[in-house]
């Protein structure tokens, strides 16, 4: 749901199409961003925000006593049928939607307290159940929590220290989060306030890169020096992202109605995006929830106190609005006034870098050297004696700080006009829904708002609520800056989720839960063969000796433990998803570093990607893959583009033409055989039953069948090397699902064979200590002890 609702999509088809010529005319020649949205805020009237508050009836938000009182019937339900996983899920749905006040809220943290505790999750147990006191569970009935508690308490080593450990985890109600008028002023101690102060800078760049700029590419990032394969070269952090809603993805270790009922917005962090199966609610809506209680404040002090009474129109309205929206709430009146100072917009001021770039002669100019020394923080207005000039390319890049997002271009003049009118609309009507919710947000309150203001035609603005300057209505077209930055510069965040059961092998499936905008990785440049890997993860800021300096670390979440280690966590404070981009083969110096918006050259023939890269990034890609298979076309002399397939009369390489028929040609002049696309296709079905019959096999959990598994899985993996190369991460997890295989059937010599291939595959694109590379090694050491 990247885009409105289809509902909404057409009501703005037909403001559209009830639009003059000239209206669509002068519409399509607005350069500034500022005037974009002044138009659409004239088009937009009460009517569509009520028709836009009308279709969200159907995915209300609010608290519904009726609704927990059901969930905690059908959690009920499962708990006697022993499926703990499903009835956990339904106690969560019955606490999100419980009032904070009501004894159903009580009822339901303790009913799950239960199931948790069948789950052996005993920590999160122990805090349900400080959770259900805290919150008036009945006191005839407080017997069980404390029979509950002592149980739990049986499985630490110190009793007492899980306890604590459990009201620390539990929390109490967060400052603020019942009321929006509540604060009038940042919490100081708020993970808002730490980023804002700038304590907390996240984006690293390996010293061996360098920020660079040309007309051709705009920013980029280049090798100045040799990358081994493999090496971190960059670290980021997501400035702000939105959980995908309604995206499936349950284990097949749960029940169908676990997998089938509930999807990623109740399964995930709404904050981190971490996994979390006792997740806390938002107080004031039954959508949002966190994993705990500093996800919930950070979330609430960022952005969520002031969606949480429109939540249901920001599903309406889609994912790129609520990002949009989300990231301008985030920023606030302080930051956006200094990202606008040097330029109006990123679209012209590119040009002026162009033409004192090209004045200079220079092709590909490094910018990072000024800043990387004394990167800003987000959230900082101290100007340092490394600030580059106001038209400097450097000015685009301050690490992970709001100007780095600001500065991604929007790109107006690609878009199409009727969805640039699409989204001036949807921001217009969400502001002006936000300015009936309530006072301006805080963070638009900070006194400057009316300086720098030059949005026109402010008359033909709706009358001001309470506390909106009508100078505010900045907040409207900085949100529609970003959503037209979205379009180009949105990163989908993809975790890999064990969707096996307890059979021979481990079973996984790429999942997409959330779009993000990610400051310094917005920079990497696209090629349809990359020379990198991104790899995610949800993480947190901790202080594992707080009174010890203010020194912040970033660490991967790991599973939640369920043994005694899980009472020494160290307090944490949400610091949103992550991602990690290593060398996927070797980069010499002076190679630009690039990795794959999507469309890929093992996935994917030229003219489709170039399509899809055409319609969404504005650019005909021209990357060395690109540039090598239109070279082997009809007008180059060759063949096409490298297919990996053999040929079956020669064994010689196969290549696809270019043209419209689509032969696979053997590149062997001697043999020329040519095989067409539907006797192809045919081919690779069989492959495909084949597979599936291994899948069958994997599945027996016999030992018997597991090495004809392994047999068909040896075939799999030849077909996944030529297709997506010897180095590639599908090559390495299907080593992987061998090595289990192999293992578990009680061959050793090839296991272990095996496992030196996976390993090093896996090592080179996620990282040593990634899980899989930790159990192969466990495996090995198993083996080797028998050898």
């Amino acid at each position: 749901m990247d885009l409105p609702c289809v509902e909404w999509q057409k009501h703005v088809e037909q403001k559209w199409s009830r639009l003059t010529l000239d209206e669509k005319k002068c519409f399509s020649s607005l350069l500034d961003i500022d005037e974009v949205f002044d138009f659409g805020l004239s088009q937009v009237n009460q009517e569509d925000v009520d028709f836009l508050s009308g279709i969200s009836k159907d995915d209300p938000v609010q608290k519904d006593l009726e609704r927990a009182a059901r969930c905690r019937k059908e959690g009920n339900c499962s708990f006697k049928t022993r499926d703990y996983t499903a009835a956990v899920l339904h106690y969560s749905q019955g606490v999100c939607h419980a009032s904070l006040s009501s004894e159903q809220l009580s009822l339901c943290y303790a009913n799950r307290s239960a199931a948790l505790f069948h789950l052996q999750r005993y920590r999160e147990c122990l805090e349900d159940i400080d959770r259900a006191l805290n919150h008036g569970y009945p006191s005839h009935l407080k017997h069980k929590l404390q029979d509950r508690q002592a149980q739990c308490l049986n499985h630490f080593p110190n009793g007492t220290e899980g306890i604590t450990t459990a009201k620390q985890g539990a929390g109490h109600q967060a400052e603020g989060v019942c009321s929006r008028t509540n604060s009038t002023k940042p919490n100081p101690k708020s993970p808002n306030s730490q980023q804002q102060n700038g304590s907390a800078s996240v984006s690293c760049l390996s010293p061996g890169l360098s920020v660079c700029f040309s007309p051709e590419k705009g920013r980029h990032l280049v090798a100045t020096k040799g990358i081994a394969a493999g090496e971190v070269i960059l670290e980021d952090r997501a400035y702000s992202c939105v959980l995908i809603p309604g995206v499936g993805g349950g284990r097949r270790e749960e029940t169908e109605e676990a997998g089938r009922v509930f999807g990623t917005e109740v399964r995930y962090c709404h904050q981190c995006l971490r996994e979390t199966v006792s997740p806390v609610p938002c107080e004031g809506c039954s959508y949002a929830r966190y994993c705990s209680e500093g996800c919930r404040r950070g979330a609430w002090e960022w952005h969520h106190r002031w969606e949480c009474p429109i939540g249901a129109e920001l599903s309406t309205a889609g994912v790129m609005s609520q990002l949009a929206l989300r990231v301008a709430l985030k920023a606030g009146v302080k930051e956006v006034l200094k990202a606008r100072e040097p330029i109006r917009d990123a679209d012209n001021d590119s040009k002026l870098i162009r033409e004192k770039i090209s004045a200079n002669n220079s092709s590909s100019k490094p910018i990072t050297e000024k800043i990387r020394p004394k990167m800003k923080n987000s959230g900082s207005s101290e100007a340092t004696s490394t600030e580059p000039e106001v038209n400097d390319p450097s000015a685009y890049y301050h690490g992970d700080s709001y100007l780095s997002v600001y500065h991604l271009l929007p790109h107006l003049n690609g878009h199409a006009p009727s969805l640039c009118f699409l989204c001036s609309v949807t921001i217009a009507t969400l502001y002006l829904r936000l300015r009936q919710a309530g006072p301006p947000p805080v963070s638009w309150e900070r006194g400057g708002a009316s300086e720098s203001m030059t949005c026109s035609n402010q008359s033909r603005a709706p009358e001001d609520g309470e506390g909106w300057a009508p100078e505010l209505s900045l907040l409207g077209s900085v949100a529609l800056r970003h959503m037209l930055q979205l379009r180009c510069n949105a990163q989908a965040v993809s975790l890999l989720r064990d969707t096996g059961d307890f059979t021979a092998v481990q079973s996984t499936q790429e999942v997409r839960i959330a779009t993000a905008i990610f400051p310094t990785l917005s920079i990497l440049n696209h090629s349809c063969c990359p020379n990198t890997s991104l790899n995610f993860r949800t993480s947190h800021l901790v202080s594992p000796q707080p009174d010890r300096g203010s020194t912040d670390v970033l660490v991967s979440t790991e599973p939640v433990s369920t043994g005694p280690e899980a009472c020494s966590a160290p307090v944490s404070v949400s610091a949103g998803v992550a991602v990690s981009i290593r060398a996927s083969r070797d980069i010499c110096p002076g190679q630009e570093v690039l990795h794959c918006y999507g469309p890929h050259s093992s996935r994917m023939v030229l003219c489709e990607r170039r399509r899809l890269l055409q319609e969404q990034y504005h650019f005909l890609c021209l990357c060395q893959a690109c540039s090598l298979e239109q070279g082997e076309g009809p007008e180059g002399g060759g063949a096409g583009p490298e297919t990996h397939l053999q040929c079956g009369k020669c064994e010689g390489p196969v290549k696809c033409s270019v043209d419209s028929a689509g032969w696979f040609v053997c590149v062997r002049l001697s043999c020329g055989h040519r095989v067409s696309r539907s006797e192809m296709d045919l081919r690779l079905q069989e492959v495909r039953v084949q597979l599936e019959q291994a899948v069958d096999l994997l599945e027996t959990d016999r030992p018997g069948e597991w090495r004809g598994a392994a047999c068909q899985l040896e075939r799999s993996v030849l077909a996944i090397r030529s297709q997506y190369g010897q180095d590639s991460i599908e090559l390495g997890r299907q080593l992987f699902k061998l090595a289990q295989l192999h293992f578990n059937g009680g061959s050793p010599g090839p296991a272990l064979s095996v496992i030196s291939r996976a390993r090093r595959l896996l090592s080179l694109h996620c990282g040593p200590h990634c899980p899989e590379v930790q159990e192969l090694q466990s495996m090995e050491d198993c083996l080797q002890g028998v050898l």
